[in-house]
């Protein structure tokens, strides 16, 4: 049996969302992946795809019942969080309830935050207190910040730019922050970010099989070029379609400009040091 190296999968989600054929005609893909059928078949299919790769950890976010019942189920392989959102003309939820939740150990990390589907900046001073929490518990962020993104009306493209991050880094300097997809494809300015801010990391989630796969080896490689080796995650951004978490780990193997060493770093090393495990 070949080896297998442990992973973390830094980008894992419990909600069981339903999907218009909207996402196929954006993302290709999905319509050759099989979704599962309810959130039991998820968690029973995420579970079986973790064993089968050896992710031994998973960082997982959704709605408070759903995280729950994931880390009730599997509580050593499961770190919670709650996404954070804007609805009703509001970010949601409360600082007193994401509060409450790390009270009880159920919030690990903060995030993700997704209101550039809503087309909300990441400086946008609405999302300070959430920044400003983060840095009070000590715990890292997750944020979609990505030129790419489901059909929504109101999600922009230029949302996703991570020099949006800029200020934020600046005001809160303490602030430990991992870009979903590494930035993808702001290949220019996710490098410029790294390279000025040492407490930013990048995920390599949905980029890792959503997209055509030379256009993700290209990203990485550039991040790899720029001597960003040891600050890159492997996360799969999952959702519902399981399957994503074995071509999400393809995508890596077949990179073959990457050492053994960058591939351990990626897929465990870097989120250990950077999630402080």
């Amino acid at each position: 049996m070949a080896f297998k190296p442990r992973k973390i999968d830094v980008h894992l989600h419990s909600f069981y969302e339903s999907y218009t054929g909207e996402w196929n005609s954006v993302f290709p893909i999905l319509s050759k992946l099989k979704p599962a059928n309810s959130p039991d078949d998820l968690l029973k299919k995420t579970i079986l795809a973790m064993d089968t790769h050896n992710i031994v950890k998973g960082l997982v976010c959704g709605s408070p019942e759903s995280v729950d019942r994931w880390k009730n189920s599997y509580p050593e392989r499961f770190i919670t969080s709650i996404p954070i959102d804007f609805r009703h003309n509001k970010i949601v939820p409360s600082i007193d309830f994401l509060r409450e939740r790390h009270e009880k150990g159920r919030l690990s990390w903060l995030g993700e935050i997704r209101t550039q589907l809503e087309g909300i900046s990441p400086d946008d001073p609405k999302l300070d207190p959430y920044f400003a929490l983060a840095v009070e518990l000590d715990i890292p962020v997750l944020i979609h910040t990505c030129g790419g993104g489901p059909p929504l009306p109101n999600f922009r493209l230029k949302a996703g730019n991570p020099l949006l991050l800029e200020d934020v880094l600046k005001k809160y300097p303490a602030l430990r922050i991992w870009v979903e997809n590494s930035g993808y494809p702001f290949i220019n300015e996710m490098k410029a970010l790294m390279g000025h801010f040492p407490n930013v990391y990048g995920d390599l989630s949905t980029v890792s099989w959503i997209f055509a796969r030379g256009a993700f080896h290209d990203h990485l490689q550039a991040l790899i070029k720029a001597d960003f080796g040891k600050r890159l995650m492997f996360g799969t951004d999952s959702m519902i379609w399981p399957e994503s978490i074995g071509i999400a780990v393809e995508s890596i193997e077949t990179a073959t400009f990457l050492s053994e060493e960058q591939k351990l770093d990626i897929y465990y090393n870097n989120a250990v040091e950077f999630l402080r495990l």
